[in-house]
């Protein structure tokens, strides 16, 4: 049994608990924010959790997560139904006259509904029943503390450095064989490992956007309405999506470029939040009078994509007895709904690689960086393009065709020539609005390959490299002059801010 320090309560950090102390290992958590686990879910929503600013905001708990309790913490996925959250279904929502012939893997098709704060508030009840598991409120990691190996896991021929506990910030010292660095996007993890004598490189990327939500609970007798074609829509200039909650909640998200501070300004003014939604077709009827807002419009900036590399040129770790978990690892744009299911791939990750070494924490790392790079590294591969694409579309011009910055002054090159880049990025958003998009309303094939590679059950690239998929969305495609044009998903940039000028609202019709 090894003993485990976690710094960090938020999900990466509960997922880790939740594994390590499961598999027989005694698991002590710190947590900077000094607020304890409120009675319910309900008062869960007002929990002062100022160490993590995106938990009012819009979350998505893709099916990848919920198989993944399923297989490993059926208890866990049962509290979470018992405390509101729903599963949703996919293959229930298929639209009408698709073709439902059920097809292996339907049942793999399932996501969670619900808000983050509840998810978290039942994954830190799940943890804290655990006897072997400790919670320290009110404390940060200050400094790894480097040492030699004399309990527990051993060290085994190792290169690196080793850490043997943290120092926190009350100046007491906890030992550990094994650190986990799990405080999120804003922990600082390259300075630990500095004052350790080691570098950890780099990739950085703006994402380009600021996220802007609210909160809404539905009136007593309203019901949530029927939803009809996609929750959400790129405008270019803006992207939305309506997300189902728990407690008859649900939350309404937009993200704006970051350097568009007129619509950003407007945006932040409640009334103005929900007239641009009224006139928007996938959220018009979840504002028809039916809810009502619970908060203000939360806003957050500061959205990245960015990996850190944790091994050497050989593939040997930097460190010997600590590793990064979630977002203080890899961190991808919230806007694809990723974070908590990547956490939970990392965290399961983590524990297996501790039961599988042979007294070595230095073979862990390096089965655990492995993995990761497997099973985490494509989609931050694949949200760094999707951003670049976006950007370049929305502004008819290549934006960083030197790739992300890095810390060791290196950059990745996009390999795309200035032309090569917007005509790409222009038959791809032609590709995606006039082939993949009406495919799925009336493929099921199309539909369930799309909905398993959103839901993190597919390779990122799964789509454009499964040949009958690609085959039957090109015959869409080919087919675009033959049809009317696609419908809106929203008005143009000038349109939505004429519509925030005027005091009365023109909601769009629902789609049928």
């Amino acid at each position: 049994m090894a003993r485990v320090a976690v710094a960090g309560a938020g999900v990466a950090g509960l997922a880790s608990a939740l594994y390590l102390s499961r598999s027989g290992h005694e698991v002590v958590l710190v947590e900077r924010d000094d607020t304890p686990l409120p009675d319910n879910p309900s008062d869960a929503f007002w929990w002062d959790r100022r160490g993590a600013a995106q938990v009012r905001h819009s979350h998505a708990f893709l099916a990848r997560l919920r198989n993944q309790l399923l297989a490993d913490h059926p208890d866990v996925l049962a509290s979470l139904l018992e405390a509101g959250a729903t599963e949703m279904d996919f293959i229930a929502m298929l639209p009408e006259g698709m073709d439902r012939t059920p097809m292996p893997g339907d049942e793999q098709l399932v996501a969670l509904a619900c808000r983050r704060t509840t998810f978290e508030w039942v994954l830190r009840r799940a943890v804290l029943s655990e006897s072997t598991t400790e919670l320290r409120h009110g404390l940060a990691v200050s400094h790894l503390r480097r040492g030699t190996r004399q309990r527990g896991v051993g060290a085994g021929a190792d290169r690196a450095p080793v850490v043997t506990g943290v120092a926190l910030s009350d100046g007491s010292l906890l030992e550990a064989d094994l650190v986990v660095l799990a405080g999120g996007r804003r922990m600082d993890v390259p300075a630990l490992y500095a004052e350790l004598g080691t570098t950890v490189e780099e990739l950085e990327e703006d994402t380009g956007i600021i996220y802007l939500s609210q909160f809404m609970r539905l009136r007593d007798g309203a019901e949530l309405p029927r939803q009809v074609g996609p929750i959400g829509g790129d405008l270019g200039y803006l992207k939305y999506a309506v997300f189902n909650g728990d407690d008859r909640t649900f939350s309404l998200t937009f993200a704006v470029d970051s350097k568009d501070r007129e619509l950003r300004r407007l945006l932040l003014d409640p009334t103005l939040f929900e007239r641009a939604a009224a006139n928007l077709p996938a959220t018009a009827a979840h504002v028809d009078g039916r809810a009502e807002a619970i908060t203000g419009v939360e806003v957050m900036g500061g959205l990245i994509n960015r990996r850190r590399s944790f091994t050497d040129s050989d593939g040997q770790p930097l460190l010997t007895g600590a590793v990064a978990v979630g977002d203080a690892h890899t961190a991808t744009n919230p806007l694809y709904g990723r974070g908590c299911s990547l956490a939970l791939v990392q965290a399961r990750a983590l524990a297996a690689a501790l039961d599988r070494s042979t007294g070595s924490l230095t073979d862990m790392a390096a089965q655990y960086e492995a993995e990761s790079q497997r099973e985490v590294e494509p989609w931050y591969r694949a949200a760094v393009s999707q951003d670049r694409m976006a950007r370049t579309a929305a502004q008819g011009r290549p934006t960083n065709t030197s790739g992300p910055t890095s810390t060791s002054g290196a950059t990745s090159t996009s390999g795309a020539t200035s032309t090569d880049e917007v005509t790409r990025a222009e038959f791809m958003r032609s590709l995606l609005r006039e082939g993949l998009f009406p495919a799925m309303r009336v493929d099921p094939v199309v539909l369930r390959a799309f909905l398993a590679m959103f839901n993190l059950l597919r390779a990122p690239d799964s789509l454009m490299t499964d040949s009958d998929v690609i085959g039957r969305v090109m015959a869409v495609y080919q087919d675009r002059d033959n049809r009317a044009p696609e419908p809106a998903l929203g008005p143009t940039r000038e349109e939505l801010l004429e519509c925030l000028a005027q005091r009365s609202v023109s909601r769009p019709q629902p789609r049928e």
